[in-house]
């Protein structure tokens, strides 16, 4: 009888582990939980692709929106028509060029259009860490206050501006 419980043993925990793994088939990668929400944007001192200083405070005093981008991310390209338009329509963009060369950043810029007030260089990705960003492309609601409101990840569309940002950005005043 001993001996038929412990041929069990491997059985129960494929099942375990079944149950996880197809628990986890239903998961959404964009829904990433962010322990940033609601607090201060954490403080960084970064320069800008033109040589200024980007802080926190530059992004104080109107809502305004945090991209996460860079040169070698294929879904930031997907992206840039709709920061473009969105740009166009004076809502303010600031960029965070993550783990790029400011070359690749500057050639890419001026391909794709810059949408940016400012964009900070994030080289060795230390901010986009305090952020919590698991990957670009990732975008950030910010409050005029500086509190971070609302973090999507993936690539920014017109349909992702609709339905989850200007709800938010109405919802702020």
């Amino acid at each position: 009888m001993t001996s038929l419980r412990w041929r069990l043993v491997p059985f129960f925990i494929f099942i375990v582990l079944a149950l996880l793994f197809w628990r986890g088939l239903a998961l959404d990668p964009r829904n990433l939980p962010s322990t940033q929400i609601g607090k201060s944007l954490p403080y960084f001192k970064l320069k800008t692709l033109d040589g200024a200083l980007f802080t926190p405070d530059s992004l104080k005093g109107s809502i305004s929106l945090l991209n996460v981008w860079a040169s070698w991310c294929m879904a930031c390209a997907d992206e840039q028509v709709t920061l473009m338009k969105l740009a166009g329509q004076r809502v303010a963009i600031y960029g965070l060029n993550y783990k790029d060369t400011i070359d690749n950043a500057t050639q890419w810029l001026k391909e794709w259009g810059d949408p940016y007030k400012k964009i900070g260089e994030d080289v060795d990705g230390t901010v986009a860490i305090n952020l919590g960003v698991y990957g670009a492309p990732e975008t950030f609601l910010i409050d005029k206050e500086g509190i971070i409101r609302y973090r999507h990840v993936g690539p920014f569309t017109l349909a992702v501006w609709k339905t989850e940002f200007l709800p938010r950005i109405r919802s702020l005043g």
